[in-house]
């Protein structure tokens, strides 16, 4: 395997949570391979400079993958249900990521994908999460409207949602909208558009994880089971179509 050395200057305040937070996540990357592997963290010698060993993953990430292919549907099967996995283990831990989508999933010369940028992790209880972050194209409309009555676990399953239309479509969510009007659109409970090109069961799968009530999204467990995630892999000789869309 290969590892990458990165060097982060962090402001003194914060710089010890921030190294224990770095470690914990570690430790529960540790035992799960879905997640981009977090080896070591610690202070060059002056405790100006934070260093962090983490997993050189070359092949980009899924938003790139889209970007230079047309993804075929069991292929974004077979990544969904992986990102799921992962979304599945941190959120038994009550941790919500906060920013799934393409371009915090990267894929690894195996071909297997892995969760990235844990900026925005944090733990949970309940529906305590009081801050608004993550990218406003795939923020749940409860995230958008709700500083002050919080939001949970399901949050992160909306994200999902707009990942895997993200994929199929090859463009993000509300992709004809600026920053703006999306927000206004997410916090009037208005989804992204679902092309009808997009089969039964994806488009079921969306639109289960699309609820703008979070209490009738299902659970990363729940959604392991749907139809869309059982489809085998294509027998075809790549698992991409050459050529961006349109």
């Amino acid at each position: 395997d290969k590892w990458m050395l990165a060097w982060l200057q962090i402001p003194s305040p914060v710089s010890n949570g921030f190294v224990l937070e770095l470690e914990g996540l570690g430790n529960s990357i540790a035992v799960n391979f879905i997640f981009s592997a977090f080896y070591d963290a610690g202070f060059a010698s002056d405790e100006s400079k934070l260093y962090i060993f983490i997993e050189l993953v070359t092949k980009g990430s899924l938003r790139n993958l889209y970007q230079r292919y047309t993804l075929r549907d069991s292929q974004v099967s077979a990544y969904t249900r992986q990102i799921l996995h992962g979304l599945k283990y941190l959120h038994d831990q009550n941790v919500v990521h906060r920013d799934i989508k393409c371009a915090n999933i990267l894929v690894h010369a195996s071909g297997s994908v892995k969760l990235a940028d844990f900026g925005l992790a944090k733990a949970t209880k309940l529906n305590d999460v009081k801050s608004c972050k993550g990218t406003a194209f795939w923020m749940a409309p409860e995230v958008v409207k709700g500083k002050n009555k919080g939001y949970g676990l399901p949050a992160d399953v909306w994200s999902l949602g707009c990942t895997v239309l993200e994929m199929l479509t090859g463009e993000i969510p509300y992709s004809n909208l600026e920053c703006m009007q999306a927000i206004f659109r997410i916090g009037k409970g208005e989804p992204p558009p679902i092309p009808d090109t997009l089969s039964r069961d994806a488009k079921d799968f969306i639109l289960q994880c699309l609820q703008v009530n979070p209490d009738n999204r299902p659970t990363a467990a729940q959604l392991l089971n749907h139809p869309f995630l059982q489809r085998p892999l294509s027998q075809s000789s790549s698992p991409y179509v050459h050529g961006r869309r349109g």
